[in-house]
């Protein structure tokens, strides 16, 4: 029998993490796994339809930006033992994020796509990261890229 290639999807890949968690009586990585399944399930029942990989990539994204800025509100007010689980949750969700770029391959990447798209301004930097994000959702921090767009636009 000719063995599957197919690789897979996110959702598969959390459902067979918390399983494993459970087995391994894992309870803090099974409470974020938990978490982040919540979150995905809670928008496909809100828009009525199953969420793609580069969607689920963006919640990821998104629930690690949330547990970043509680770090730093944890950190301001002298709380490191909080700080420390919150950073135990991103670790366990980046286990599911690919490889993240580089800023020289972010700074690469960005010449590349203004060239072709022929930007030259400000005014173009919605066409520029329109391109990146479609290309790049979960493997570099949006922010820093939009930052580098800029700079390289003005």
């Amino acid at each position: 029998m000719k063995q599957d290639t197919v690789e897979m999807s996110l959702s598969d890949r959390l459902d067979s993490a918390i399983k494993t968690a459970m087995k391994e009586k894992q309870k803090g990585a099974l409470t974020t796994l938990r978490m982040a399944k919540s979150a995905v399930r809670q928008i496909e029942i809100d828009e009525r339809r199953t969420l793609d990989n580069s969607e689920i990539l963006g919640v990821l994204n998104k629930l690690i930006k949330q547990r970043q800025e509680s770090i730093k509100q944890y950190m301001s007010g002298n709380r490191p033992e909080l700080a420390e689980q919150e950073q135990a949750e991103i670790d366990t969700l980046q286990t599911f994020l690919p490889k993240q770029l580089s800023e020289a391959e972010i700074e690469a990447g960005v010449k590349a796509v203004i060239a072709e798209l022929d930007a030259n301004s400000v005014k173009d930097m919605g066409r520029v990261m329109q391109t990146l994000k479609a290309n790049w959702v979960g493997k570099a921090d949006m922010s820093l890229v939009s930052r580098q767009v800029k700079a390289l636009l003005n």
